[in-house]
């Protein structure tokens, strides 16, 4: 088998932000490698939460590979380049109703993401004496609002966030940005790309280090699909980049799921999949629930050889936005299992009237570290069109997903009509607080009045899935 060259690197979720990527090799962000390089069976697992790396510098792909975990640890204070920030301002305690919960704002005039930001991915990893977040999210800027890219910021304490230094292979993209649309005319993800998940696995098909970052992400192509007419009785409008669900328009923009690895987190190759386009696998045959779009890939580590990926379509059948399951050896190849049961209420028998009555999309699944069950937050979407956060959980994150509670645990704000999110919530991410912390936080997009968006965050009150209230400040 043809070898692929990578360089060293240091290993995913430094406690320090992403190393500089001078005089590296490694493949721009439309480079491409195919999947039929990296489809031999394998066994995953993910990395601890403390970053390690092993010293070597042959750095080829091995035909017999066989993820596990890493070993030694880093020195997290070498090698690594300062970020630069590009933000507007945000308050340290922002207790205004018309920026609380903001912690992320669209960049400055100019910049790529000036006209809208969301979709966050956070991670976080604790170290002997310090703490590193990371976040990947989509943005948008004057000259390309029908398009987007994806860009990383990095923060010490995940609520003051930096945009980390502009990628090499995008110098003239802007300050944070790492990964563009795909540039190939026959490519899914043509016309805009947002991250759902970044995973840290390790293998030594990597032989110059143990882990590897892995981006899932939808990609938007131009190819648009053909929709249904909608009830007589239902009245609500679904948008997200041209993706327009509602009375009169009769078409969407098709998307499918997408893998791209990277050595440092700003530098990614993507993974072409069976598909013809690239993409990890197509929608569904005609008749199908989901064979119209492929959206929001969110995939889960549940033990090694068994990885599960999350993601909605709209079952135009039952005029209903649905969430399905499908599951893989490697992270490459995907069986999809069908839809998840139905989400159901505490004790309620009848959808009707609830904030998730049209269906459920972006969900993201985390299992418990101290429970050990699933959790699912995601977007629910009312008859109306409203917008709002719910959770679920399951024993075993396959079936019987029931609400948490019959009402969202966040949803948008209503103190002031111009309000960063005073519109709708979306795309939630939840992250586990480890150690002392026994709390939830939820990091979502925020709709705001004249189609501002930004990025925001609640926090459970300890460990309460059920209440969530929106951030205001440390309190000491």
């Amino acid at each position: 088998m043809k070898s692929i060259n990578f360089p060293n690197f240091t290993n995913s979720f430094n406690l320090t932000p992403p190393i500089s990527t001078n005089n590296l090799s490694f493949p721009s962000s439309h480079s491409h490698i195919s999947a039929k390089t990296l489809n031999s069976p394998l066994l995953l697992a993910l990395c601890t939460r403390n970053p390690h790396t092993q010293n070597h510098s042959d750095s080829t792909f091995d035909e017999n590979p066989n993820f596990k975990s890493n070993s030694n640890p880093i020195d997290p204070q070498k090698n690594h380049s300062k970020p630069t920030y590009s933000s507007r301002n945000l308050q340290s305690n922002p207790t205004k109703s018309s920026s609380k919960g903001l912690i992320f704002d669209a960049g400055e005039n100019g910049c790529w993401d000036s006209i809208e930001i969301g979709s966050p991915v956070v991670k976080r990893f604790l170290g002997d004496e310090q703490e590193r977040w990371y976040m990947w999210y989509y943005g948008t800027s004057e000259k390309q609002q029908l398009s987007g890219s994806i860009g990383l910021a990095v923060s010490s304490n995940g609520v003051h966030w930096e945009r980390g230094e502009q990628a090499a292979a995008s110098s003239s993209s802007g300050t944070g940005v790492v990964m563009t649309c795909g540039e190939d005319w026959w490519a899914f993800d043509t016309k805009c790309i947002r991250p759902s998940e970044v995973m840290i696995m390790s293998s030594t098909k990597v032989r110059a280090s143990s882990a590897v970052y892995w981006l899932y992400y939808t990609g938007f192509s131009s190819e648009s699909v053909e929709m249904s007419e909608p009830p007589e009785d239902c009245c609500f409008h679904f948008a997200e980049n041209g993706l327009s669900l509602g009375p009169g328009l009769g078409r969407v923009l098709k998307t499918l799921p997408g893998l791209a690895i990277s050595q440092d987190g700003r530098n990614w190759a993507r993974i072409e999949g069976d598909h013809h386009s690239g993409a990890l696998f197509d929608v569904g045959s005609e008749g199908e629930w989901d064979s119209l779009f492929i959206a929001s890939p969110h995939v889960v580590f549940h033990s090694n050889g068994d990885l599960r990926m999350y993601y909605h379509s709209f079952d135009a059948r039952e005029w209903r936005f649905s969430i399905g399951i499908a599951r893989s050896r490697d992270g490459i190849k995907w069986v999809k299992l069908g839809k998840i049961m139905t989400i159901m209420g505490q004790g309620s028998s009848s959808d009707e009237g609830c904030f998730d009555e049209m269906g459920a999309v972006n969900a993201c699944v985390v299992r418990d570290n101290k429970v050990g069950n699933y959790l699912m937050a995601y977007e629910g979407i009312a008859r109306d069109g409203k917008r709002g956060i719910g959770i679920a959980v399951s024993e075993d994150g396959l079936k019987d997903w029931r609400r948490v509670s019959d009402k969202e645990v966040i949803v948008a704000s209503s103190d002031d009509l111009d309000g960063w999110d005073c519109t709708g919530v979306g795309y939630p991410c939840l992250v586990q607080m480890d150690g002392d912390e026994d709390q939830w936080r939820l990091y979502y997009t925020g709709f705001g009045a004249e189609g501002r968006t930004g990025i925001g965050m609640a926090v459970s009150q300890k460990s309460d899935i059920t209440s969530f209230r929106r951030w205001t400040g440390f309190h000491l």
